[in-house]
């Protein structure tokens, strides 16, 4: 009876152990994002023209240029008011440049091109084809 129940507490403590308690790799896994991070810094440059836009693991945002890139961290300088505001590579999740992207304005002049191409379809076309009269063209 002793024998079968230390069996099954070893039994047991071995799954545990297995199952139960997984290696601890947070560090490891954040190794690739810090490197994308900080070679993003890297290529974007320092100085005023470095114009960024960071995302930080708190899903905080930071906007203004990059004013020192070092080794661990890189500071961040507002360009409203001057503030610096450094930042490690392990607390960014992400950095692009800033500006990059479509703008409101982008937007309104791709939707007035697709307008004006739908009523191109929708009014030129008929007006050309005659009602199917017409074998050339855009018919």
């Amino acid at each position: 009876m002793l024998k079968r129940m230390l069996a099954i507490m070893l039994t047991g403590m071995l799954l545990t152990m297995a199952v139960g308690f997984p290696p601890v790799n947070a560090q490891s896994q954040d190794e690739p994002r810090v490197a994308t991070v900080r070679g993003d810094v890297l290529k974007l440059g320092v100085g005023e023209k470095a114009r960024v836009e960071v995302k930080l693991r708190d899903n905080s945002k930071l906007k203004g240029y990059i004013g020192e890139a070092r080794e661990d961290s890189f500071t961040v300088v507002d360009s409203k008011n001057g503030s610096n505001q450094r930042v490690a590579y392990g607390d960014a999740q992400k950095v692009k440049k800033a500006g990059s992207g479509f703008s409101p304005r982008s937007w309104i002049i791709l939707g007035a091109a697709v307008a004006g191409a739908v009523a191109t379809w929708i009014i030129i076309k008929p007006a050309l084809c005659d009602g199917g009269a017409q074998d050339r063209g855009p018919c």
